[in-house]
């Protein structure tokens, strides 16, 4: 891995912290958890902020904040796991956004893949990956992954996706299509 990129702190003016948040408030975004271990025991986070960047090679980012107590962990773990959750999952979704609590305490809700990783068994979904480049601007750090394996159910279309807008979860189902 690359040592990670940093962005300058020459940007200046613009949008006030409250303002850029109070835009994201008005986009849905769909929620993961975060898992790895660099050695010093697993730690988890949810983030709203995953998305793909290329399909040729594989790979997905995300952001996580210099303030989560799990990210030195994270950016420090060679792979990674990313759980794609779903309606069901929101109990996963609020152990990785609950502070000050250890997320692995109840061992009978995650286990270690054969490769080592951590991961929550009844996610929807997860992608394990190799962390290619980090880049860090202001108190966040975008992380790339290289997708190296899945796990994907064959009854995806039956899942109600989990998202965040304006500061609360919500579930999607055939009844919010609009199109």
């Amino acid at each position: 891995m690359n040592a990670p990129h940093r962005i300058e702190d020459s940007v200046s003016g613009g949008l006030t912290p409250d303002e850029f948040k109070a835009a994201f408030r008005q986009h849905a975004a769909g929620i993961a958890v975060i898992t790895g271990d660099a050695g010093n025991g697993p730690v988890a986070m949810t983030a709203s902020s995953v998305f793909s960047v290329s399909a040729e090679p594989p790979v997905l980012v995300f952001s996580i904040s210099d303030a989560s107590s799990a990210a030195p962990t994270l950016l420090a773990a060679e792979t990674l796991v990313v759980h794609m959750l779903t309606a069901e999952n929101l109990d996963l979704a609020i152990l990785g956004a609950t502070s000050g609590i250890d997320r692995f305490q109840d061992t009978s809700i995650w286990a270690r893949l054969p490769s080592g990783e951590p991961y929550f068994t009844a996610a929807h979904a997860w992608l394990r990956g190799r962390v290619v480049d980090q880049m860090q601007i202001g108190n966040s750090t975008v992380v790339a992954v290289h997708a190296l394996e899945a796990s994907i159910p064959n009854d995806a279309g039956d899942s109600q996706p989990l998202v965040y807008h304006n500061r609360t979860w919500h579930k999607l189902s055939g009844n919010s299509k609009i199109h």
